[in-house]
């Protein structure tokens, strides 16, 4: 059965790891199945709700575009686009932010910890981005989203809108209702330097993620430096309960080589964790450092990388264009 793929990424700079295994390697892994259609979107104007530098942003979205064609999405098959050159992304946030209720905003914990303690200095835009988020997706009728843990609050919200909307204007299934697709077998990335905190690109210390625009000599530092436990490596499950160090750096090797966490633990049971390291840089360096080489190459070439955005813009908003009007026509405009 085919499938209406939609998702975006942030243009923040510095894609790491996480991002890769959480997000793009499923990606590109749709984007190679041929009775998919999908759309992958620079998510520009999400990236505002916080204070950028206008020149890093530029940088950035290129570096997104970048990563996505590094890590083997063909912009061919499938549409590249930042979502600042639709303009039906801002008007249909407007409509549907007048449909949500701001009841269903207040519960979204994402918006808690991005604000901090200090709520009344953040935003409004980090306040209703979960508004926007859901006209990214509604626009282009996708049938499927691509979630994480951290996402599957804001598409059960997208998905309340689309039905109040469909119920306030009398349109049963105007608005595709999506479904999430949740990779299997996946575990969140952690920090290299603490198991207990999520990878970030926000973390101050570099040596706490892979980016994907690190070399053979940078990866094979980080993982040597990666904390680790005085503990031989695991013989089985039970024994990473209280090891979220040692957990960590197996679910990345699991994830790399695609096999299920008991049969790694198999694997190096017995062995020592210099021993490990050693293969997991190994199979780090196989599969970043090509993508790393690829984005410093793309990287070079700006234009390139801005004619890709400016067709998948123009591909999109022939798409969007359509369904903003009929909105407009239902609430009336």
């Amino acid at each position: 059965m085919s499938k209406k793929i939609f998702s975006g990424v942030q243009p923040t700079g510095n894609l790491h790891l996480g991002n890769y295994l959480g997000a793009i390697k499923n990606f590109v892994e749709l984007n190679n199945q041929k009775e998919n259609e999908c759309i992958f979107c620079v998510v520009d104007l999400h990236a505002i709700t916080t204070k950028q530098d206008p020149k890093e942003l530029k940088k950035n979205i290129r570096e997104t575009a970048a990563t996505f064609i590094a890590c083997g999405i063909d912009p061919k098959k499938s549409i590249i686009f930042n979502q600042s050159m639709v303009s039906a992304h801002s008007e249909c946030a407007w409509i549907l932010s007048c449909v949500s209720r701001i009841g269903w905003l207040n519960r979204m914990t994402q918006f808690k910890e991005k604000a901090g303690k200090d709520k009344e200095k953040a935003s409004i835009g980090l306040y209703s981005y979960p508004v926007l988020m859901a006209a990214d997706i509604l626009l282009y009728d996708a049938t499927h989203v691509p979630v994480g843990d951290d996402q599957k609050q804001h598409l059960e919200l997208c998905r309340d809108i689309a039905q109040k909307f469909n119920n306030d204007f009398n349109a049963s299934e105007f608005l595709r209702v999506p479904e999430p697709l949740i990779q299997k077998g996946f575990s969140r990335i952690m920090s290299l330097k603490d198991g207990m905190k999520k990878m970030s690109k926000s973390d101050p210390s570099d040596l706490s993620r892979i980016n994907l625009t690190d070399d053979k000599d940078q990866i094979l530092n980080k993982i040597k430096k990666a904390k680790t436990d005085p503990m031989p490596m695991p013989s089985d499950k039970e024994n990473l309960l209280e090891r979220p160090e040692a957990k960590n750096l197996l679910e990345i090797y699991s994830c790399l080589v695609n096999q299920k966490l008991e049969n790694s633990i198999n694997k190096f049971d017995g062995k020592n964790f210099s021993d490990f390291k050693e293969n997991l840089s190994e199979i780090l360096i196989e599969k970043i450092s090509p993508i790393s080489k690829e984005i410093k190459k793309l990287l070079d070439n700006p234009k390139y990388l801005d004619d890709i955005l400016l067709e998948g813009s123009n591909k999109a908003d022939e798409i969007a264009s359509k369904k903003i009007k009929e909105i407009k026509k239902l609430v009336g405009f």
